[in-house]
């Protein structure tokens, strides 16, 4: 009776420190902490660079500072009054990313590639491991000795003559036919 009791209080000593555990991770995600995690309002519209949506459906700068906004009174005039680079800064309120930007391939693959590399190289030393520490040493039926003795046994006690192995051997001259 007194060992039912120590499992029944263990198991409910275990629910409550998990129940404790989870609980104040809880709490501590639900208060602004940045570096835990960061609120994003998934309601908004959000921005994003892709060669199959040319138009974001908000503009890559939404907070303007003054020089962003006398660029800004300055696109209402005529565009013949602007200069390159006021065109390229018009372009980068806009938009973050050009398409040759966009299309500009990353290096993903050398990543991808060297994360390949190890996991081969670490499956190899497995193996390795397995062949020398694990799997037993080869059984002495395997040695070629052993089988060149197997087949005269076989060969001597003339095994399936018919279309066996004794039916390929001469027994006269001693070799197969």
């Amino acid at each position: 009776m007194l060992h039912l009791t120590k499992g029944c209080v263990g198991c409910l000593l275990f629910r409550r420190a998990v129940l404790a555990l989870t609980n104040s991770g809880a709490r501590m995600s639900s208060h602004d902490h940045h570096e835990v995690s960061n609120n994003l309002d998934m309601s908004q519209p959000m921005y994003s660079d892709r060669l199959d949506i040319p138009l974001p459906d908000r503009p890559w700068k939404d907070v303007l500072d003054s020089t962003d906004k006398n660029l800004k009174q300055k696109e209402k005039g005529p565009w013949t009054a602007l200069s390159k680079e006021e065109k390229i800064a018009l372009y980068r309120l806009k938009f973050n990313l050009t398409y040759p930007e966009m299309k500009r391939p990353s290096h993903e693959w050398k990543t991808v590639i060297g994360g390949m590399f190890i996991v081969f190289g670490i499956t190899g030393l497995v193996v390795f491991w397995q062949c020398h520490y694990v799997y037993p040493p080869q059984p002495p039926t395997f040695d070629e000795e052993w089988q060149a003795k197997q087949l005269q046994r076989m060969l001597d006690m003339r095994t399936n003559p018919i279309e066996g192995l004794s039916s390929q051997w001469d027994y006269k001259n001693k070799q197969w036919k």
